[in-house]
């Protein structure tokens, strides 16, 4: 089941409650990347998370909202110049190694090939880029109920969404949870779900949570095995086969010694041997 953007945009800008827990995310995403940050990187986001690439616009070098096309795409920002771009979901518009930071929100709990889409995103970050990826929790109230864009696709433990990652290539650096308010309208919760925030760490981090969210790296590690095995060459096999260096001779010298030994045999010969008759 895929999610419809009209939809989406309706819960995060239109409803109180997505406008709740869209500034919980934010707040989440920015205590592990601030703003300031990302200057001179390149910021994207898959699926639908431009509200939390908003904070970004300013210090990023690029920022691009990658909808997939299941989903629909819609501009944005809203009274700027768009960021967003309709895409595969195994295709991005994205050069090899050209990303810096990612993030993924409501894209891989419905992709039909999360296997292939986090082989892309591997594909579009670069050496040491990192990676946000945040999925429904499936203990969490937020799964078991559809009012919500969280109660559509899978739902993940923290574990299944590490080994996923990890079988792509990814390296987990943090892992944590958010939104423990539960999916509700009522004016209670929603006044309170900042301090519902700051206890629900201290009460329990997954079981009673919304959203689980994991922070993964790009490494690429140096190829090990007897086929991949470096040779450094000692340096008497690098000098092997060539001469030891001899003096220079001097040719002026040398003619004048060898004109001076001539001489010598010639004149002692003159004078030890017996004159001939």
């Amino acid at each position: 089941m895929h999610h419809n953007v009209i939809d989406l945009r309706r819960f995060y800008y239109a409803r109180s409650l997505g406008r709740v827990a869209q500034r919980i995310l934010r707040d989440r995403l920015g205590a592990s990347w601030p703003a300031a940050s990302v200057t001179g990187m390149s910021v994207a986001g898959y699926g639908f998370a431009v509200p939390m690439l908003r904070p970004y616009l300013g210090h990023a070098r690029r920022v691009t909202g990658l909808m997939p096309g299941r989903q629909g795409v819609m501009a944005w920002p809203a009274g700027g110049a768009n960021h967003s771009v309709l895409c595969d979901e195994t295709a991005w518009p994205l050069d090899t190694g050209s990303v810096d930071r990612l993030v993924i929100l409501h894209g891989l709990e419905t992709s039909d090939h999360p296997g292939a889409l986090l082989a892309e995103a591997w594909r579009a970050l670069g050496p040491g880029g990192r990676m946000v990826v945040m999925v429904p929790n499936r203990a969490g109230l937020w799964a078991r109920t559809d009012t919500t864009p969280f109660g559509f696709g899978r739902s993940y433990t923290p574990g299944q969404l590490a080994r996923q990652a990890e079988a792509a290539g990814f390296v987990t650096e943090r892992s944590g949870a958010a939104i423990y308010i539960p999916p509700s309208d009522r004016r209670f919760w929603l006044r309170s779900a900042m301090w519902w925030e700051r206890m629900g760490g201290r009460i329990s981090s997954v079981l009673v949570a919304g959203v689980i969210w994991a922070e993964f790296t790009k490494q690429i590690r140096a190829p090990v095995g007897p086929a991949q095995r470096v040779s450094v060459p000692s340096p008497l096999e690098v000098l092997e086969g060539i001469a030891r260096p001899r003096p220079a001779r001097d040719p002026a010298r040398g003619t004048q010694a060898h004109d001076a030994r001539c001489a010598g045999v010639g004149a002692g010969g003159a004078r030890g041997a017996a004159p001939r008759v």
